[in-house]
């Protein structure tokens, strides 16, 4: 067979397989060889660039790029930006996202790990109840009684989540902070919140918002109100933002301070080994949380919007 014949066969075996949807099967019977033979064609016409593939990426997003940047430069696994609003809707726009892209990962029978805060709520209240996952736990990272924000604590954020998808919930019974670490301490001996945080730090998946410098944090205005201005342990120089109840340094480290003493949440390197860390949070006034939480690798998923991202590329 000469190698105008060769090639002609080859763009016939390929329009037939790949414009008029006939089977190797097929294609083999009207040509009179064998299946095999139909297949060896196939990969010969591709590595020849007879056929050629194209991805439309029209639907991936407008920021592709931007999220390839994001992924490359912070060593991510997955970046998701959104479009960038007003700071009223922007928690909403980033909960939806990422109730989107939890029905989307999440398997039977995974284990998730919740922390509290704004955005992770509007993620459970999102989670579409068509997507059942019954077999699904969801769990606390942080501890939630309190009188301030009741609806987005951790307990509720996971209730709501199991509501939605048909899975199932756990409650931390335990106070977001304690007078001194000696009560600390001995409240994380006792077995029924050692049985829950342990469950937590075997989790799968986590599901984390990132809080901005003090000034700006949930945190420190309902609990910290008065240390924010007078005490410089809260400075913007030594905390960047909080995760998981947890002040971090610019490094992403624990930042030294009595309130990280006190709080009942995961230690930040057991944070870490849960496989996949899902951050969610955006706009400018929590880009140094956002960023400390990606030096220290605390998150390796990151959901934000399209102008904290660019800053985030930017800095």
């Amino acid at each position: 067979m000469s190698l105008a014949d060769d090639k002609r066969l080859l763009v016939e075996i390929a329009s037939l397989y790949y414009e008029q949807n006939k089977t190797q099967e097929e294609i083999a019977q009207k040509m009179n060889i064998s299946r095999s033979l139909v297949s060896k064609f196939l990969a010969k016409a591709r590595n020849e660039g007879i056929i050629e593939f194209t991805i439309n990426d029209q639907f991936a997003g407008p920021y592709r790029e931007l999220e390839e940047q994001l992924k490359e430069m912070y060593g991510l696994e997955e970046v998701v930006c959104v479009e960038s609003t007003d700071q009223h809707f922007q928690g909403k726009v980033l909960g939806l996202a990422a109730a989107k892209y939890l029905s989307r990962i999440l398997k039977s029978h995974d284990v998730v790990a919740v922390s509290s805060g704004t955005t992770v709520h509007e993620a459970a209240e999102n989670f579409s109840k068509q997507h059942q996952l019954p077999n699904v736990k969801f769990i606390p990272l942080v501890g939630g009684l309190g009188t301030e924000h009741l609806t987005i604590q951790s307990n509720r954020v996971c209730e709501l989540l199991a509501t939605n998808s048909g899975g199932r919930s756990v409650e931390l019974h335990a106070p977001i902070t304690l007078d001194d670490i000696e009560a600390k301490q001995v409240l994380m001996k006792q077995s029924f919140i050692k049985k829950v945080l342990d469950a937590a730090e075997a989790a799968d998946v986590a599901l984390v918002g990132i809080g901005g410098t003090p000034e700006f944090s949930t945190l420190t205005n309902a609990y910290l109100p008065e240390q924010i201005d007078n005490d410089p342990e809260y400075s913007q120089e030594k905390i960047a933002g909080d995760i998981c109840y947890n002040f971090i340094d610019h490094a992403g480290k624990a930042a030294k301070c009595s309130w990280n003493d006190r709080v009942v949440s995961i230690e930040l390197n057991k944070l870490k080994k849960i496989p996949s860390r899902i951050g969610v949070s955006g706009g400018h006034k929590k880009l140094s949380g956002i960023k400390a939480a990606l030096n220290g690798q605390l998150i390796n998923v990151l959901i934000t919007d399209e102008k904290t991202g660019r800053e985030l590329v930017n800095v």
